[in-house]
């Protein structure tokens, strides 16, 4: 009995563990509005830390706001938010 509580003990922090991990991914992307042509490179914060999820949960945050997506560059941790922030300008963590 010990030994399955401790099992589902385990199983419960590591749970709790991942879910900690996955609120802190961000990406940067590329996305343009027609009529006229704008773009902008801006960064986001995600709630998966892959590269899919990322780019389908972008793409309708974009789009919701009259953007489209172009690219995602990149998924990536808080620890990679300092370096992006100066390029992403008023597109920082906006949508």
């Amino acid at each position: 009995m010990k030994q399955i509580l401790s099992s589902l003990a385990l199983a419960a922090l590591i749970s709790v563990g991942s879910q900690a991990v996955a609120a802190d991914c961000y990406a940067d992307y590329k996305a343009k509005q027609d009529n006229p042509l704008r773009l902008h490179y801006g960064v986001m914060q995600v709630s998966g830390c892959d590269k899919g999820s990322a780019r389908k949960e972008i793409e309708k945050r974009l789009r919701s706001n009259g953007w489209t997506l172009l690219n995602v560059m990149s998924v990536f941790e808080s620890d990679g938010l300092d370096q992006r922030k100066a390029n992403a300008g008023k597109y920082y963590l906006r949508y």
